[in-house]
């Protein structure tokens, strides 16, 4: 994995390095229907993008626009995308700051998913926190709903746009097992 990493991150640094935050806001505009303002999106299908590492962004929008990734309602916008636009857009979202999320999960919900985190070694990669570094995203503070639904497609392989990472470690989680950690993670701030 490291390699596959400082591979990524070599293309991926240079192009960043000229990415216009200032250009990204206005280009933004589009993303707020379902993202929210400054990409703190309040409906739980839609991820939180405020505050997101901007090589992780950049290459999500990358993925959609060359078809590693689909969604129905992302990739048609992110086709339409230059190289320009996804690195502006990733460098104004990564400077937005998150918004927390209100959380509705018990207590028991939450301690089941911070010991199972502990158990499939999460931060191992998303690190302490889930804040996560480089291409891996910072989970901590998304919505519950989101977080359970890219665990479910890493799990069934519809998702598999991250060199197998995820589908190995959500193979092994049971459907209890993702809800706990969905809780677990939305709820760290």
């Amino acid at each position: 994995m490291a390699g596959w990493l400082a591979c990524i991150s070599a293309a991926v640094l240079p192009c960043l390095a000229h990415a216009d935050a200032a250009a990204g806001e206005a280009k933004a505009q589009v993303c707020v229907a379902c993202h929210g303002p400054l990409g703190n999106s309040t409906n739980p299908d839609y991820p939180i993008l405020a505050g997101q590492t901007a090589r992780y962004l950049y290459l999500q929008l990358k993925d959609f626009k060359e078809g590693r990734r689909s969604d129905p309602r992302m990739s048609p916008v992110a086709a339409t995308l230059s190289k320009e636009d996804m690195q502006d857009l990733a460098a104004y979202f990564a400077a937005q700051k998150l918004v927390p999320v209100p959380v509705k999960a018990d207590a028991a919900s939450i301690d089941a998913g911070r010991q199972k985190a502990a158990q499939v070694l999460c931060t191992m990669c998303h690190l302490g926190g889930f804040l996560g570094q480089n291409e891996i995203p910072r989970v901590a503070g998304q919505h519950a709903q989101y977080i359970a639904k890219q665990l479910q497609d890493f799990r069934s392989h519809t998702r598999t746009n991250d060199a197998g990472n995820m589908a190995s470690v959500s193979r092994g989680l049971s459907d209890d097992d993702i809800r706990n950690l969905a809780a677990y993670i939305a709820n760290l701030q």
